[in-house]
């Protein structure tokens, strides 16, 4: 059959391209095509890895499950992580290929277009569609002549392109105008529709804007999608539903503390918790904050040492080893782990110029920061006799690994190839896995040891985290057909 794409940009970054890809995504798979997203470059301190140990953005493996596909690097060539002193680590194809400034950046990524080219081409030579999503906004008149994730792609794809405008924050048709007109006339040319996104009201009140918006742009629009809670995944390091929430000291529900790291990464593992009813989540930025939880979770960090220092500075390292003496839970992923030992050392100075760095003392452990760095998918039975989780002895998890740092010493844990992967040792938990709350044995089995402490009843949750997403994908998929014409979106790609 022909070969069809389509791009989707934005007025502003937020303004929901990741969600309208996945949702498009999902309607082309349901609607029986094979369909592959695809983002030339992404930055974002959430990433993933795939089978074959590369690192790639987690908003196109989020999309890649709407669409029944396993993920792949090649969805997402180029990954950019803000790291430390100005730099950003560059990712292409999987593999770090080094620190660099914004300005190096800037000049180097030229030389990244061939790159793209061929890794847009093998997707579109597997798949019947591709969804391209843009970054941030396509008209940044100062930065347009550098730019690789915009029109610079659509050119490259011969890409038809869907604008979305996020009403929510006021200004929908300045934005909407303003972004065509900003455009050069061959780039403006491809805009075919227009999309409105988080629409609180009756849309009746629009539709004077629209024929508007269409006499001025010759751009018709396409539909509005009203403000919705569906929980997907969201490309941003943190996402809405958790920045404001405090925990309710009178509820009786599970109290969960996630330390907000200043180089806070893979904030996504907390995800699989947020489904359960009987949990609370807040994240933490102030000592005061901490005191009432029964969870305290350090996440992974992209600057372990800058985030330890940080933690000490604030007194919340102070607050997280009395409520270990206490018996809270602490649990520590991947940075947060390092973060649990006695020591982290960088003496090849990868994350700054401190060279050695006392740790919290809860795990008998040191961290040395090493050059190569860990990508790796695992799977494989935990090893547990003692501490809180020993009745998942034998249990198998899976999960994936992102780091550079090598962590050993005398605390009895699950180890591989003589990495140290999890360690259970009373009211401490450590794991260099990300997506371990995905393991829903794993999770259930912590849980209700929380829920015996706080003398509830166990609860076995009957939809795992893998089950709770496609159902997100379903419901989202709905409220697009309801609210996008997508027979204009099938002929606008040339496929009716």
């Amino acid at each position: 059959m022909k070969k069809a794409n389509l791009m989707i940009v934005g007025t502003s970054s937020g303004a929901g391209k990741s969600l309208f890809v996945t949702a498009l995504c999902r309607i082309f798979y349901k609607d029986k095509y094979k369909v592959s997203p695809f983002k030339s470059q992404n930055m974002a301190l959430n990433s993933y890895i795939t089978k074959d140990g590369k690192e790639m953005g987690r908003a196109q493996v989020v999309q890649a499950e709407a669409s029944g596909l396993e993920p792949d690097v090649n969805m997402n060539p180029i990954l950019l992580k803000p790291s430390t002193m100005n730099k950003i680590q560059i990712i292409v194809c999987g593999k770090s290929i080094g620190n660099m400034s914004g300005v190096e950046y800037n000049q180097y990524k030229k030389n990244l277009i061939s790159i793209l080219k061929e890794t847009y081409f093998k997707i579109e030579n597997e798949n019947d569609i591709v969804v391209i999503e843009g970054a941030g906004s396509p008209a940044e008149i100062n930065i347009k002549e550098e730019d690789i994730s915009n029109f610079a792609m659509a050119r490259i794809a011969d890409a038809p392109v869907i604008l979305v405008a996020d009403i929510d924050r006021g200004g929908v048709f300045a934005s909407i105008y303003g972004t065509i007109m900003l455009l050069n006339e061959e780039d403006r040319k491809r805009i075919k529709g227009i999309v409105i996104n988080k629409f609180r009201g009756n849309k009746e009140v629009l539709k004077s804007g629209f024929d508007i918006i269409e006499n001025l742009t010759g751009v018709k629009t396409l539909g509005v999608i009203p403000y919705t809670n569906i929980d997907i995944e969201d490309e941003d390091s943190l996402t809405e539903k958790y920045k404001s929430f405090k925990l309710n000291k009178n509820s009786n529900k599970i109290k969960i503390s996630v330390i907000k790291l200043k180089h806070i990464s893979n904030v996504t593992d907390i995800d699989a918790l947020s489904i359960y009813n009987d949990v609370e989540i807040q994240f933490v930025t102030e000592r005061s904050q901490i005191g009432n939880e029964d969870l305290i979770i350090i996440p992974g960090s992209k600057n372990t040492i800058d985030d330890l220092k940080w933690l000490k500075e604030s007194g919340i390292a102070e607050e997280i080893i009395k409520r270990a003496r206490t018996e809270a839970i602490i649990f520590g992923i991947c940075g947060g782990f390092q973060i649990l030992g006695n020591k982290v050392k960088d003496p090849y100075h990868i994350e700054g110029d401190i060279e050695e760095l006392n740790g919290l003392g809860l795990l008998d452990l040191e961290t040395i920061m090493e050059n190569e760095k860990t990508l790796v998918q695992y799977k494989g039975k935990l090893v547990v006799d003692n501490g809180i989780l020993k009745t998942l002895n034998n249990f198998e998890i899976k999960g994936y690994e992102i780091h550079q740092g090598i962590t050993q010493g005398n605390e009895k844990n699950l180890t591989t190839d003589d990495r140290t992967i999890f360690v259970n040792r009373n009211n401490i938990i450590a794991t260099y896995l990300h997506g371990i709350f995905d393991n829903k044995n794993f999770t259930d089995v912590l849980l209700n040891e929380i829920r015996r402490r706080k003398g509830l009843e166990e609860v076995n949750n009957n939809i795992s985290y893998e089950e709770y997403k496609l159902r997100e994908f379903d419901k989202l998929e709905k409220l697009v057909r309801e609210n996008v014409d997508i027979d204009e979106i099938y002929k606008i790609i040339g496929l009716k």
